[in-house]
Protein backbone atom coordinates (compact mmCIF):
# COMPACT_ATOMS: atom_id res chain seq x y z
CA UNK A 1 0.00 0.00 0.00
CA UNK A 2 1.34 3.37 -0.75
CA UNK A 3 0.24 6.09 1.55
CA UNK A 4 1.01 9.88 0.62
CA UNK A 5 -0.82 12.93 1.82
CA UNK A 6 -0.79 14.80 5.27
CA UNK A 7 -2.87 12.60 7.25
CA UNK A 8 -2.25 8.58 5.47
CA UNK A 9 1.28 8.17 6.68
CA UNK A 10 -0.10 8.51 10.38
CA UNK A 11 -2.69 5.02 10.12
CA UNK A 12 -0.94 3.91 6.96
CA UNK A 13 0.73 0.65 8.79
CA UNK A 14 -2.45 -0.19 11.11
CA UNK A 15 -4.79 0.37 8.31
CA UNK A 16 -2.20 -2.03 5.91
CA UNK A 17 -2.43 -4.68 9.04
CA UNK A 18 -6.11 -4.69 9.18
CA UNK A 19 -6.39 -5.02 5.56
CA UNK A 20 -3.82 -7.74 5.61
CA UNK A 21 -1.48 -5.95 3.39
CA UNK A 22 2.48 -6.59 4.56
CA UNK A 23 4.28 -3.77 3.14
CA UNK A 24 3.67 -0.05 3.57
CA UNK A 25 5.83 2.56 1.34
CA UNK A 26 5.57 6.10 2.52
CA UNK A 27 7.15 8.30 -1.05
CA UNK A 28 9.06 11.10 -0.19
CA UNK A 29 7.27 13.96 0.11
CA UNK A 30 3.97 12.12 0.72
CA UNK A 31 1.82 15.45 1.81
CA UNK A 32 2.26 16.95 -1.15
CA UNK A 33 2.07 13.79 -3.11
CA UNK A 34 -0.37 15.18 -5.63
CA UNK A 35 1.66 18.19 -6.56
CA UNK A 36 4.81 15.72 -7.08
CA UNK A 37 2.96 13.43 -8.94
CA UNK A 38 1.24 16.35 -11.23
CA UNK A 39 5.37 17.88 -11.84
CA UNK A 40 6.38 14.56 -12.33
CA UNK A 41 3.98 13.14 -15.23
CA UNK A 42 5.27 13.06 -18.72
CA UNK A 43 4.03 15.82 -20.61
CA UNK A 44 -0.02 14.54 -22.39
CA UNK A 45 -3.06 14.99 -23.66
CA UNK A 46 -6.37 12.45 -24.05
CA UNK A 47 -9.08 13.25 -26.25
CA UNK A 48 -12.74 12.08 -26.08
CA UNK A 49 -15.52 11.85 -28.87
CA UNK A 50 -19.03 10.31 -28.07
CA UNK A 51 -19.69 8.88 -31.47
CA UNK A 52 -22.63 5.69 -31.28
CA UNK A 53 -21.67 3.05 -33.26
CA UNK A 54 -22.79 -0.60 -33.44
CA UNK A 55 -19.98 -2.72 -34.47
CA UNK A 56 -21.80 -5.26 -36.28
CA UNK A 57 -21.78 -3.18 -40.47
CA UNK A 58 -19.00 -0.44 -38.77
CA UNK A 59 -16.91 1.01 -41.33
CA UNK A 60 -13.51 0.79 -40.37
CA UNK A 61 -12.24 4.03 -42.55
CA UNK A 62 -15.13 6.13 -40.19
CA UNK A 63 -13.11 5.13 -36.77
CA UNK A 64 -9.47 5.67 -38.49
CA UNK A 65 -10.64 9.11 -39.47
CA UNK A 66 -11.97 9.79 -35.72
CA UNK A 67 -8.54 8.93 -34.37
CA UNK A 68 -6.86 10.68 -36.91
CA UNK A 69 -8.97 13.98 -36.03
CA UNK A 70 -8.02 13.14 -32.29
CA UNK A 71 -4.41 12.51 -32.75
CA UNK A 72 -4.12 15.98 -34.74
CA UNK A 73 -5.96 17.80 -31.67
CA UNK A 74 -3.66 15.92 -28.82
CA UNK A 75 -0.05 16.05 -30.97
CA UNK A 76 -1.37 19.86 -31.44
CA UNK A 77 -1.28 20.22 -27.57
CA UNK A 78 1.41 17.82 -26.24
CA UNK A 79 3.88 19.65 -28.74
CA UNK A 80 3.69 22.62 -27.11
CA UNK A 81 6.01 21.25 -24.35
CA UNK A 82 7.77 18.37 -26.23
CA UNK A 83 8.37 20.00 -29.70
CA UNK A 84 10.41 16.73 -30.97
CA UNK A 85 10.33 13.07 -30.59
CA UNK A 86 8.22 10.01 -30.55
CA UNK A 87 5.23 10.29 -28.49
CA UNK A 88 3.34 7.47 -26.86
CA UNK A 89 -0.23 7.04 -28.23
CA UNK A 90 -3.06 4.82 -26.61
CA UNK A 91 -6.48 4.06 -27.82
CA UNK A 92 -9.72 2.93 -26.22
CA UNK A 93 -12.87 2.29 -26.90
CA UNK A 94 -15.79 2.41 -24.46
CA UNK A 95 -17.80 -0.16 -25.26
CA UNK A 96 -21.38 -2.26 -23.86
CA UNK A 97 -23.65 -4.64 -25.26
CA UNK A 98 -26.75 -3.09 -26.45
CA UNK A 99 -28.92 -2.42 -23.73
CA UNK A 100 -26.55 -2.10 -20.70
CA UNK A 101 -26.56 1.36 -18.67
CA UNK A 102 -22.64 0.98 -18.76
CA UNK A 103 -19.38 0.68 -21.00
CA UNK A 104 -16.65 -0.91 -20.39
CA UNK A 105 -12.47 0.58 -21.19
CA UNK A 106 -11.53 -1.55 -23.91
CA UNK A 107 -7.47 -1.48 -25.10
CA UNK A 108 -7.47 -1.13 -29.09
CA UNK A 109 -3.35 -0.12 -29.41
CA UNK A 110 -3.28 -3.60 -30.74
CA UNK A 111 -6.69 -4.05 -32.38
CA UNK A 112 -7.45 -3.54 -35.82
CA UNK A 113 -10.64 -1.19 -36.50
CA UNK A 114 -12.58 -3.77 -38.39
CA UNK A 115 -15.93 -5.21 -36.61
CA UNK A 116 -14.26 -8.77 -35.92
CA UNK A 117 -11.40 -7.48 -33.67
CA UNK A 118 -13.08 -5.07 -32.15
CA UNK A 119 -15.60 -7.74 -30.86
CA UNK A 120 -12.67 -9.55 -30.18
CA UNK A 121 -10.98 -6.84 -28.04
CA UNK A 122 -14.64 -6.42 -26.51
CA UNK A 123 -14.76 -9.80 -25.67
CA UNK A 124 -11.19 -10.05 -24.17
CA UNK A 125 -12.33 -7.19 -21.97
CA UNK A 126 -15.77 -8.19 -20.48
CA UNK A 127 -14.31 -11.82 -19.52
CA UNK A 128 -11.75 -10.18 -17.86
CA UNK A 129 -13.67 -8.01 -15.75
CA UNK A 130 -16.74 -10.68 -15.84
CA UNK A 131 -15.41 -14.21 -16.39
CA UNK A 132 -18.02 -14.82 -19.30
CA UNK A 133 -19.42 -12.90 -22.40
CA UNK A 134 -22.80 -12.98 -23.56
CA UNK A 135 -23.88 -14.89 -26.77
CA UNK A 136 -25.92 -13.08 -29.36
CA UNK A 137 -26.23 -9.86 -28.18
CA UNK A 138 -24.92 -6.98 -30.09
CA UNK A 139 -22.20 -4.72 -29.20
CA UNK A 140 -21.76 -0.92 -29.66
CA UNK A 141 -19.23 1.08 -29.18
CA UNK A 142 -20.14 4.44 -27.31
CA UNK A 143 -17.48 7.08 -26.51
CA UNK A 144 -13.32 6.56 -28.30
CA UNK A 145 -10.29 8.46 -26.71
CA UNK A 146 -6.98 8.39 -28.10
CA UNK A 147 -3.88 9.89 -25.08
CA UNK A 148 -0.88 11.07 -26.29
CA UNK A 149 1.80 11.47 -24.35
CA UNK A 150 5.71 11.95 -23.81
CA UNK A 151 7.23 7.95 -23.60
CA UNK A 152 7.68 7.87 -20.29
CA UNK A 153 9.61 4.73 -18.35
CA UNK A 154 8.83 3.63 -14.93
CA UNK A 155 11.99 3.69 -11.88
CA UNK A 156 13.42 0.54 -11.41
CA UNK A 157 12.29 -1.80 -8.60
CA UNK A 158 13.73 -1.30 -4.95
CA UNK A 159 16.78 -3.02 -4.38
CA UNK A 160 17.71 -3.52 -0.84
CA UNK A 161 20.48 -1.25 0.38
CA UNK A 162 22.85 -1.79 2.71
CA UNK A 163 22.88 0.77 6.24
CA UNK A 164 24.91 3.73 5.25
CA UNK A 165 24.38 5.70 8.28
CA UNK A 166 21.95 4.67 11.34
CA UNK A 167 18.96 6.07 12.23
CA UNK A 168 19.51 8.54 15.21
CA UNK A 169 16.67 9.74 17.36
CA UNK A 170 16.40 13.38 17.62
CA UNK A 171 13.97 13.43 20.93
CA UNK A 172 10.70 11.71 22.04
CA UNK A 173 7.31 12.36 21.79
CA UNK A 174 4.07 11.34 23.84
CA UNK A 175 2.24 9.08 21.86
CA UNK A 176 -0.97 6.49 22.35
CA UNK A 177 -0.83 2.87 21.48
CA UNK A 178 -3.89 2.24 19.15
CA UNK A 179 -4.06 -1.38 20.30
CA UNK A 180 -3.47 -0.86 24.34
CA UNK A 181 -4.26 3.19 24.71
CA UNK A 182 -0.75 2.94 26.76
CA UNK A 183 1.30 6.34 26.75
CA UNK A 184 4.26 6.05 25.78
CA UNK A 185 7.56 8.13 24.78
CA UNK A 186 8.65 6.86 21.27
CA UNK A 187 11.96 8.18 19.80
CA UNK A 188 11.20 10.77 16.93
CA UNK A 189 13.29 10.70 14.07
CA UNK A 190 14.09 13.27 10.96
CA UNK A 191 12.70 11.85 7.85
CA UNK A 192 15.72 14.27 6.41
CA UNK A 193 18.53 12.60 8.59
CA UNK A 194 17.55 8.64 7.67
CA UNK A 195 19.70 7.84 4.73
CA UNK A 196 19.05 4.93 2.28
CA UNK A 197 19.77 1.72 3.83
CA UNK A 198 18.42 2.98 7.87
CA UNK A 199 16.25 0.66 9.91
CA UNK A 200 14.45 1.46 12.83
CA UNK A 201 11.86 -0.29 15.22
CA UNK A 202 8.79 0.98 16.19
CA UNK A 203 6.93 2.60 18.62
CA UNK A 204 8.64 5.60 16.44
CA UNK A 205 7.64 8.76 14.70
CA UNK A 206 9.66 10.05 11.68
CA UNK A 207 8.64 13.82 11.17
CA UNK A 208 8.94 15.82 7.99
CA UNK A 209 7.50 19.13 7.09
CA UNK A 210 4.67 17.96 5.29
CA UNK A 211 3.37 14.94 7.00
CA UNK A 212 4.42 12.80 10.33
CA UNK A 213 4.55 8.87 9.61
CA UNK A 214 3.96 6.67 12.80
CA UNK A 215 5.73 3.70 13.15
CA UNK A 216 3.47 1.37 15.64
CA UNK A 217 4.93 -1.49 18.20
CA UNK A 218 5.38 -4.58 16.60
CA UNK A 219 6.72 -2.82 13.35
CA UNK A 220 9.89 -1.67 11.67
CA UNK A 221 10.67 0.76 9.22
CA UNK A 222 13.63 0.56 6.32
CA UNK A 223 14.87 3.85 4.04
CA UNK A 224 14.86 2.53 0.20
CA UNK A 225 17.15 3.72 -2.17
CA UNK A 226 15.44 6.48 -3.14
CA UNK A 227 14.62 7.80 -0.04
CA UNK A 228 10.89 5.92 0.49
CA UNK A 229 9.77 4.65 3.97
CA UNK A 230 8.85 1.31 3.91
CA UNK A 231 7.29 -0.49 6.74
CA UNK A 232 6.56 -3.92 7.50
CA UNK A 233 5.28 -5.69 10.63
CA UNK A 234 7.02 -8.31 12.27
CA UNK A 235 5.11 -11.48 10.27
CA UNK A 236 6.31 -10.36 6.82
Amino acid sequence: MIAFGGAAPLHAARMGQKLGIERVVIPVDAGVGSAHGFLDAPIGYEVARTFLLALDGLDPRVVEHLFRDMRAEAEAVVRLGVPAGLLAERRTGFMRYRGQGHEIAVPLDDAALDPAALRGAFEAAYTRLFGRIIPGLEIEAVTWTLALSEPYALPPADPRVEETAPAVAQGTRRMVEADSDRAIDAPVYGRGTLMPGATLRGPAAIVEDGTTTIVPTGFGARIGHGGEIIIEGDAA
